[in-house]
């Protein structure tokens, strides 16, 4: 294959500096979309744009969710002030956030350095106290314990977010869009769009780009006012609405929605509601320190017993049982 440089719109610029911080059973996908963004960048414009360092808590090899291990250049260091640092998360993020790695990361921050949290490692920067009064964003399945965490964070669902030198993507293939949307900023879209060309990537998102598939596609059902009341079932899981009010406002009687739902769901508008309350009660009582009397409380529960006895009979174990018996996700 034949290959042009690809001009950027600063061809004198130095190399940009990029420390990617990799935590324990980090994801790989993440970070690999990461890296491969500036690598084809660099040789799609004949010239060294960016020069990166991979290092971790200790300058140990650090393995990835997905058990493979990686050399990395070393230690925590002191870094050029222009660095942006990249925490690649994944499972276990907590844990992972030590306390040298959020002094480290505070230190370098307080120096200038531009920070990026790539999937849960969002949850690493809200810790240091790094996005405080920021926007930010974070895996979807990370959303709700993080919300309860961090209340002085404007918590999102778009792919990524940028605000300031506070950067977050959710993990996955954003990445790839966070890192384009760098590299355009950086180097012009000329270069961003024969990245993504390299990469086999036809569909540049933007940071106004939800996570989740819609709600049709997730369910695998393409019902307009289907889709329309369970949009509103997971916008209100906190404060329930009655089955009688969403049938309402969507024009339908109750009778008609409760067809609608076991039709296509096999089961009632009430039953498919609890299911996604108890959902989101599993994810708090796993991601986060929050009592079981006000997890009940943020998933609609008037009750902590009734809130067990639906826990119970849905999960076949309490709420109590369940915080003790598994790792936590964040």
């Amino acid at each position: 294959m034949v290959e042009h440089p690809v001009s950027s719109t600063a061809p004198d610029e130095p190399a940009r500096n990029v420390a990617f911080l990799l935590l324990p059973e980090f994801s790989l996908l993440a970070f690999a979309s990461a890296v491969d963004c500036l690598r084809i960048a660099n040789r799609l414009s004949g010239r060294r744009l960016y020069n990166w360092q991979i290092v971790s808590d200790g300058g140990a090899p650090m393995a990835c969710s997905a058990g493979t291990r990686f050399a990395v250049d070393g230690d925590l260091p002191e870094l050029p002030r222009d660095t942006l640092i990249v925490v690649c998360g994944g499972l276990g993020v907590a844990a992972a956030s030590s306390k040298s790695v959020l002094n480290w990361l505070r230190r370098e921050a307080r120096r200038g350095a531009a920070v990026a949290g790539l999937c849960t490692a969002s949850y690493t920067l809200a810790r240091a106290g790094l996005l405080d009064g920021k926007r930010a964003t974070i895996h979807w399945e990370n959303h709700d314990g993080f919300a309860e965490d961090f209340p002085d964070v404007t918590l999102g669902k778009e792919i990524f977010t940028i605000d300031g030198g506070r950067m977050t993507a959710a993990g996955g293939t954003a990445s790839i869009d966070l890192f384009l949307k760098l590299l355009a900023e950086h180097h012009g879209p000329d270069l961003a769009n024969a990245v993504a060309d390299q990469l086999i990537y036809n569909t540049i998102r933007t940071d106004q780009d939800t996570q989740r598939l819609s709600v049709p596609t997730r369910i695998g059902v393409r019902h307009p006012k289907l889709a329309q009341v369970i949009g509103v079932m997971e916008a209100h899981i906190e404060d329930p609405i009655s089955p009688a009010t969403l049938a309402r406002d969507v024009g339908m009687s109750t009778r008609q929605l409760e067809r609608l739902f076991r039709r296509y769901l096999g089961r009632s508008p009430k039953r498919y509601y609890m299911e996604l309350r108890l959902q989101k009660a599993r994810n708090l009582l796993m991601q986060t320190e929050m009592s079981v009397i006000n997890v009940a409380l943020a998933c609609g529960f008037s009750s902590p017993s009734h809130f067990s006895k639906c826990y119970r009979a849905h999960y076949d174990t309490t709420p109590y049982r369940e915080r003790g018996s598994q790792p936590s996700r964040v």
